[in-house]
């Protein structure tokens, strides 16, 4: 593998700058990576080189007559195929947007695009964004990098997998109930959801418009700063895109990093720990606090009473909003259109038989499951009362904020788990977000950190929450963490990753 690929997105950048090295061979060295490996991790969708690599040669050109450019100029990026990008396919992992390219870029695409960031392609996912192992996309499963029969997390388990293999320094993921945290946790890397409307999302192709949030995906907490730095911001094109100018995030990790955490209350929540978390999770869980305790921390134990039916409200409220998002996608205007094989040709048969074939299983379940919630004589029972509890757990968060800086827990209940193990079971495979799923609905910003192996040799995450409008919080704790973990490790975790084996 060329050194290039392992190391940070701040070191490459700072090599940038210095003319140690180009972004043209920044981006080949990562295109050659993914050539070699992704046949067998199946990260991408689609590879754009040729776009990468002029985009490259832009910036070096630029930097070469002396032109100020964005730090992170020439540094490539990955990102998820729920982003809407000009010139490039953009399917959700679904079949019934297969072929579609988009005649625009989503906020976010414009400003890496605007940072001279080359865009490497397009990560794989769980169609429109609806699972938690990347095995419900049209186009095949991802595959973890520690394990290649295990599943890399979901809904974003492409750009999680692809930043692990190290075919990409960054990625952009969205995360609606955990689907940047969780996969990061399973992976080995860092996932941040901001604060909801601190990243535009104009240009997501949204599944649940009052959840989703885009945020990075990166190796390290100071690199998910960076990138969170480029893509937040207010945008007049989303109505709820917050007008607060981006924190200093880069800063505040680059604090963390230091490794004092003196007046810092960290509140552990009662109901996001014990039964039902494996062994090896727990454990690196208490580690962990151990470490934030000897940086000058106070652990208190905090009580969320109302996160206990997070799972239960969210899969209420979320396939609610999916059914209605959904609708659009009815072979009309856009995307797959199929006929009826016999009969008449009518705008309601053309509409069932396009989303009959376009649709795979879980999308047709949460379609199911929210047009019920939403229909007459149910809307109050089960959509209403979902609303009522997600003010409960937003009060929760409150009430916890009041006496400590940040909350924590471990980010997934679980380390990776094979491919097939939780088909069958729906409601096994929605409890691997039982502890990302809270934040979404209150809005808060989450961050997984990689915070060693569970028993099995595999990676899990500890999960850091903070305030609306506070995502600084997360970083400055977030790099402590890190700074404490790897000088224990004698490095980054994703160098005990076995190396795999190249498909060329």
């Amino acid at each position: 593998m060329s050194d290039l690929t392992r190391l940070s997105a701040d070191t490459m950048a700072q090599q940038l700058v210095s003319g140690q090295i180009t972004s043209v061979e920044l981006t080949q060295a990562h295109l050659d990576r993914i050539a070699d490996v992704d046949r067998a991790v199946h990260a991408f969708l689609h590879v754009s080189s040729e776009d990468a690599l002029s985009a490259a040669g832009d910036v070096d050109a630029r930097r070469a007559a002396g032109e100020t450019l964005h730090p992170l100029a020439g540094v490539p990026v990955a990102v998820k195929d729920v982003v809407v990008t000009r010139g490039m396919p953009t399917t959700a992992g679904s079949k019934i947007l297969e072929g579609w390219v988009p005649p625009y870029d989503a906020t976010l695409v414009e400003k890496l695009r605007a940072a001279g960031m080359p865009i490497l392609g397009k990560t794989n996912m769980d169609e429109f964004a609806m699972g938690s192992s990347t095995e419900h996309s049209a186009y095949g499963n991802t595959h973890n990098p520690w394990d290649l029969d295990r599943i890399p997390g979901g809904s974003g388990g492409g750009s999680a997998a692809a930043v692990a293999a190290f075919e990409a320094p960054l990625a952009i993921g969205t995360d609606t109930g955990g689907s940047i945290r969780q996969p990061g946790a399973v992976t080995g890397t860092v996932g941040v959801k901001p604060t909801y409307g601190g990243v535009s999302r104009y240009g997501l192709i949204a599944m649940a418009s009052s959840l989703d949030q885009a945020g990075p995906v990166t190796r390290s907490v100071l690199d998910a700063a960076l990138l969170h730095e480029v893509i937040g911001g207010h945008d007049p094109r989303d109505s709820t895109s917050l007008p607060d100018p981006v924190p200093a995030l880069s800063a505040a990790a680059r604090l963390g990093a230091q490794g004092d955490l003196t007046g810092v209350r960290v509140g552990v929540v009662n109901e996001l720990s014990g039964e039902g978390y494996q062994a090896g999770v727990s454990a690196r869980f208490e580690e962990s606090l151990d470490l934030l305790r000897a940086a000058g921390a106070e652990i208190v134990e905090v009580g969320c009473p109302s996160f206990r039916h997070a799972l239960s409200a969210y899969y209420l409220i979320m396939p609610s909003e999916a059914s209605s998002n959904l609708a659009k996608f009815d072979g009309m205007r856009f995307g797959l259109r199929v006929e009826p094989e016999d009969g008449p040709v009518t705008a309601e048969r053309v509409m069932a038989a396009t989303r009959g074939a376009g649709f795979g299983d879980e999308v047709k379940r949460r379609i199911i499951l929210g047009t019920y919630a939403l229909s007459a004589g149910y809307y109050d029972a089960y959509y209403g009362s979902a609303q009522k509890v997600r003010t409960l757990i937003q009060r929760d968060f409150d009430a916890a904020f009041a006496s400590v800086d940040v909350l924590v827990s471990p980010t997934s209940p679980t380390t990776a788990f094979r491919f097939g193990e939780k088909l069958d079971d729906p409601l096994a495979m929605y409890l691997n977000d039982i502890a990302t799923i809270p934040a979404n609905l209150a809005g808060v910003p989450g961050l997984s950190v990689p915070n060693g192996l569970s028993d099995d040799g595999l990676p899990v995450g500890f999960q850091i929450l903070a305030p609306a409008r506070a995502d600084d919080r997360l970083y400055r704790v977030g790099a402590a963490l890190e700074a404490a973990l790897e000088a224990g490790w004698g490095g980054p975790l994703l160098a005990q990753a076995p190396e795999l084996e190249i498909a060329r």
